[in-house]
């Protein structure tokens, strides 16, 4: 059948941050830019995400008074790849990350928010620190987008509130402590009397924040540029040339539509959470794709690994951890349906410790999502387990003050999840070891044994609360010792099943540090471009702070953009110089450029 044809300088597929980010880079430059979407609504993973982004020496960093040390940022990520460490591409981020918030927050609508203090995950290792490297899309006003606000892609349901999207940080500390502060309930109550006024309104709320918001200030970027961007469209096929690709088969509205790129494709798909054979060739817990929960879209099957590697790409297998690995719970929703919950906080809350399906303690609850589901892997890994599970437990006092996944705080109910079987409860620790499968002697001496130092706030078998991220997630007005710890005292009792999941994936094309992807022999292939998560990642597997998906995935869209219109990026100024910092030059040239 023959296929319609359509011609632009270059073609964007997919619209998370990445992809929009070398579309608007791109635009920016003159040229003529097309995206694509799978999805029949934008954004893509990012639209879920917690919109942080980690990226060392910004302008935003220095505002707030923070100087990092030159080479201190390249130690931690050295530190942190070990083998897989890409001093090139590392240097290429560190550069041009600062010049890509400086454009970004100069010539578009994405702002962002930096607190003062937000430890890297590993804040006592070389080159770590206690904050300036991870900063959050400020929230934004959906009705800036019109009517195109139907187009953009929820947020992720399990981390709203009766559908409202919640700020990190700040606003979910009001929204805890509701009932304890007089300032904090009048800031829910006018918080929720405006979203209840958005519904009615607009039929969902338009106070944008986190991920959402990100999505949503890079979409109105994208109509402000008049870049065209083709919804329910699936890229089937790569067009190679004269050794270089020169554009793609879509499929659009059941037709075949021939694009021709003059500059060259980008590669922004999402990376594979839901490609079941690759899965079950990366996740070493997974050996036959199953018993893996991500809550990423649907529709990230792999399509831009695949693509590349029908014209010569490779994806690096060898990396530690093919994903940012999460702990996450399912949930069924009222609508029927199953809805995946990441744990990224409430593991860090004093009254809540992890055991394994035998009842014992296995971790730091209190450590990043990613290093918990390594130590949970290992704990099943030993026990001989078939399924590599775990439980979540709480007293209820706990439970009311903080929630647990899916379950809110007090007042809200709690019954449905209790009707699901989500939520286990038992008067005892030991009752509620029989509901769960444990021997309730096992369970009743795990408890104790933690009760026994918690009460002094101490945790000598696994030291919760004894890092500087831990004690970040906890709670700071916790009238223990340490704002991790609190005993199990206070019954009932309640758990929930932990599982494996991801909030995206590390295992990707390689790349060059101008995003260009790279065949077996290292060498580019002409007109390609991979950047986002179907970019290996950076981070060589490992997960340094909040944000080194988005932060990498805005940088290298932006390198990836700057790249196609013509710009050098293979070296940047000062990016072999010792890192850690951008020189002045080369920030301040992003506005120069554009």
């Amino acid at each position: 059948m023959a296929a319609d044809t359509l011609t632009c300088d270059v073609l964007v597929i997919g619209t998370g941050a990445s992809g929009m980010a070398a579309a608007i880079t791109a635009a920016s430059r003159g040229l003529d830019v097309l995206m694509i979407e799978k999805e029949a609504r934008i954004g893509g993973t990012t639209a879920r995400s917690g919109g942080w982004l980690w990226i060392p020496g910004t302008s935003l960093a220095t505002a707030q008074g923070i100087h990092e040390p030159a080479g201190e940022a390249a130690a931690y990520l050295q530190h942190e790849a070990g083998t897989h460490y890409d001093a090139r591409r590392v240097d290429a981020f560190l550069c041009f990350g600062p010049q890509a918030v400086r454009f970004f927050t100069d010539h578009t609508e994405v702002q962002f928010d930096m607190p003062v203090v937000f430890p890297d995950y590993h804040a006592e290792a070389p080159g770590g620190r206690q904050g300036g490297r991870s900063m959050v899309t400020r929230p934004f006003d959906g009705r800036q987008l019109g009517e195109h606000i139907r187009e953009l892609a929820p947020p992720l349901p399990e981390l709203t509130v009766f559908g409202m999207m919640l700020g990190s940080g700040k606003e979910i500390w009001h929204f805890m402590r509701m009932f304890r502060s007089l300032s904090s309930f009048a800031y829910v109550t006018r918080r929720l009397g405006r979203y209840a006024f958005d519904v009615l309104r607009h039929g969902r709320g338009m106070t944008l924040t986190n991920g959402n918001a990100l999505a949503g200030r890079l979409y109105r970027s994208v109509l402000d540029l008049k870049i065209p961007v083709w919804r329910s469209t699936v890229a089937r096929e790569l067009i190679v040339e004269a050794g270089r690709v020169a554009g793609a088969f879509v499929e659009r509205a059941g037709a075949r539509v021939e694009i021709r790129a003059r500059r060259g494709v980008v590669l922004a798909c999402g990376g594979f959470p839901h490609d079941i054979e690759r899965r079950a060739q990366l996740f070493p817990h997974a050996p036959d794709g199953g018993a893996h929960y991500s809550p990423s879209p649907a529709g990230n099957t792999g399509d831009g690994l695949r693509l590349a590697e029908a014209v010569g790409g490779w994806v690096d297998p060898t990396i530690p951890h093919a994903a940012a690995w999460v702990p996450a719970s399912v949930t069924q929703r009222a609508d029927g349906t199953h809805g995946v919950m990441p744990h990224f906080i409430d593991r860090a809350k004093p009254g809540v410790i992890a055991v394994t399906r035998h009842g014992k303690r296995f971790v730091n609850e209190s450590d990043s999502y990613h290093d918990f589901v390594q130590a949970m892997v290992a704990a099943c890994k030993d026990d001989g387990d078939p399924g590599v599970m775990a439980w979540l437990l709480c007293d209820h006092r706990t439970l009311r003050t903080y929630g647990l996944g899916c379950v809110p705080p007090a007042p809200m109910p709690l019954g449905r999840h209790l009707r699901s079987g989500y939520l286990r409860r038992a008067e005892s620790i030991g009752a509620l070891a029989q509901a769960l499968g444990i021997a309730p002697a096992v369970l009743e001496e795990t408890v104790a044994n933690f009760n026994r130092t918690a009460r002094e706030g101490d945790d000598p078998q696994f030291g919760k609360g004894s890092k500087a991220y831990n004690r970040y997630q906890g709670d700071a007005m916790h009238d223990g010792a340490n704002p991790c710890i609190a005993p199990l005292e206070r019954g009932p009792y309640y758990a929930i099943r932990l599982v494996v999941g991801d909030i995206g994936t590390f295992a990707g094309l390689s790349t060059d540090s101008a995003a260009r992807v790279l065949d077996r022999q290292g060498q580019p292939i002409a007109g390609l471009y991979a950047v986002g998560n179907d970019m290996a990642s950076i981070m060589g597997g490992n997960y340094p702070g909040a944000g080194i998906t988005l932060g990498p995935a805005l940088t290298f869209g932006y390198i990836a953009g700057r790249q196609l219109a013509g710009d050098r990026v293979d070296d940047c100024p000062g990016a072999n110089a010792p890192a850690g910092t951008a020189p002045a030059s080369a920030e301040a040239s992003a506005a120069e450029q554009f």
